[in-house]
């Protein structure tokens, strides 16, 4: 459904994306690993068209949406649903004004039918009765299933995860997980999830592609990537301090080292 091909992005000097590959199976849900940093909130923000490529090619359904004007991304951008990493709820709405707002925004409903659509995608993601309260009132992870609702409200053909278990407590952050599994299998829609968090990756991923250093690494099942023989997927995946991806900061990792072992004879 979506095919991305030598894609580049930079700002100023900085290289973030340099020549990306990547293809995202159509009812499937593909997750980007990589470290802070890497530029994969700027790999999907380029794909939705909120942030403009340097050059390549991403194709929607094949149309590519990097020689599209401005009327024609708003056109494929309500293909699109989106979990921003902090929910990015407003303020001063309260909860069913917040997940009603693109409905009323693109006019997808009559009024009188706004309520019950609100009250069907909070009822998805497990929140019922919640419409009149306010951001401040809701916890952490009351706030990412109203972003989730707020994303599927529109029922779009692909949703974009940013993050999505950033900032939870592992037993919220497994809720969440579920709630991905389970939107992509009722309402089979396509999906890219960004993350850094190994255990969301393994339960929600059909695939998974780790990003470095601009480029899509290596490719493959949740079952693939844990047994993989490249050395950098490997240290990432498998969260170690030495590795390849370390090795390129070398002086920094001897300071901490060294701090360590001047700590321990103070300590003694």
């Amino acid at each position: 459904m979506i095919g991305i091909r030598g894609l580049h992005k930079r700002f100023g000097e900085k290289v973030v994306l340099d020549g990306l590959d990547l293809d995202v199976p159509r009812g499937k849900n593909t997750v980007v690993i990589g470290g802070s940093g890497t530029g994969k909130s700027v790999l999907i923000k380029c794909v939705v068209g909120l942030l403009r490529a340097d050059a390549g090619e991403i194709l929607i359904d094949g149309e590519d949406v990097t020689k599209m004007n401005e009327r024609e991304l708003v056109r494929v951008r309500r293909k699109f649903g989106m979990l921003f990493q902090g929910s990015a709820l407003f303020d001063s709405m309260n909860v069913g004004e917040n997940v009603a707002f693109a409905l009323r925004r693109l006019h997808l409903y009559p009024e009188r039918q706004i309520r019950d659509v609100v009250e069907e995608k909070l009822a998805m993601v497990g929140l019922r009765d919640i419409q009149h309260l306010m951001p401040a009132e809701l916890s952490g992870g009351m706030k990412k299933r109203v972003g989730l609702a707020r994303a599927i409200a529109s029922e779009p053909e692909i949703l974009l995860y940013d993050e999505p278990t950033t900032g939870l407590d592992p037993i919220m952050a497994d809720v969440i997980n579920d709630l991905v599994v389970s939107l992509r299998e009722s309402l089979g829609v396509t999906s890219i999830s960004i993350t850094h968090d190994m255990a969301s990756a393994y339960k929600i991923a059909d695939q998974i592609a780790m990003l470095y250093k601009g480029r899509i690494v290596e490719t493959g099942t949740p079952e693939e990537i844990r047994n993989t023989r490249n050395a950098v997927v490997s240290q990432f995946v498998e969260g170690r301090a030495e590795g390849p991806i370390t090795a390129e900061h070398e002086d920094f990792l001897r300071f901490v080292r060294r701090s360590g072992e001047s700590g321990m004879q103070e300590g003694r």
